[in-house]
C-alpha cells in the first residue's frame, strides 16, 4: 500500500466501569518514547472509544525522512496536523468518542489540532529525559532514533494552564496511568454534567 491517510479505526468496548456520559475526544499528546500509543490504546479500551494513531496519518516523505534521522520542519508537519484537525472534526460531526495521538510539541501545534474546540481534552504524558531514554533504547520496530530525542525534549513546549491539560507522569505503568486519565475526566464530565449519574470505576 502506499496511502496511509486511510488507516482503520480500531473500535474497543468499554473495558472499566466509568461515569464519563459526553461523547468524549482526547489527544495525547508527548515526546517520542513517552508512551503515547500504549497509554492511547488502553484509554481507548477503558472509554470504548475509537483510537487512531496520530503518526499513521504522518505523509511517506515525513516518515522517511524521520528513518533517516532527519528532523521535520514546520512545514512538513503542516499536512500532518490538518490531517489529524480532520480526523478530530469528523469525530465530532458525528459526535464520536475518540483517542488520538499526536506528539504536539508545539503550541502552535496544538492551536491546528485543537484551538477552540473545547469539547477536546489535551492530555500530556509527561516524563524525565533519562527515563524516556531509556525506554527508547529498549524499543524495536519504531522509525525515530534515539538521537531526535535531544530535538524533541528541545522543541517541547509544556502546555499552559489556557490550554486546561491533564498532565500525568509517566512512571507509573501504562494500566495505572490509564485509570488515572479516566477518573482525571470523569471528574470534568461531573463539572460540565453535574446532574449526571455517578459511577465508580473499577480498580
Amino acid at each position: 500500500m502506499t496511502e496511509i491517510d486511510h488507516q482503520p479505526q480500531r473500535v474497543w468496548s468499554p473495558a472499566i466501569a466509568h461515569a464519563v456520559t459526553s461523547p468524549i475526544i482526547v489527544v495525547v499528546m508527548g515526546v517520542s518514547g513517552s508512551g503515547k500509543s500504549t497509554v492511547a490504546a488502553l484509554l481507548a479500551a477503558a472509554l470504548g472509544c475509537q483510537f487512531q494513531e496520530g503518526d499513521d496519518l504522518h505523509p511517506p516523505e515525513n516518515v522517511e525522512k524521520m528513518r533517516r534521522g532527519t528532523p521535520l520542519t514546520d512545514a512538513d508537519r503542516l499536512p500532518w496536523l490538518r490531517k489529524i484537525a480532520e480526523e478530530i472534526d469528523g469525530w465530532r460531526a458525528r459526535g464520536e468518542c475518540g483517542v488520538l495521538t499526536c506528539s504536539a510539541l508545539k503550541r502552535s501545534y496544538r492551536d491546528i489540532i485543537i484551538g477552540d474546540r473545547r469539547d477536546v481534552v489535551l492530555l500530556y504524558l509527561r516524563g524525565s529525559r533519562e527515563l524516556i531514554h531509556q525506554r527508547m533504547v529498549a524499543r524495536h520496530g519504531h522509525f525515530m532514533p534515539v538521537a531526535l530525542l535531544d530535538s524533541q525534549f528541545a522543541t517541547l513546549e509544556e502546555p499552559t494552564p489556557d490550554e486546561h491539560p491533564i498532565t500525568v507522569d509517566v512512571a507509573d505503568n501504562p494500566a495505572d496511568i490509564a485509570h488515572e486519565i479516566v477518573r482525571h475526566l470523569e471528574d470534568r464530565d461531573r463539572q460540565a454534567n453535574p446532574s449526571a449519574p455517578v459511577a465508580t470505576t473499577s480498580a
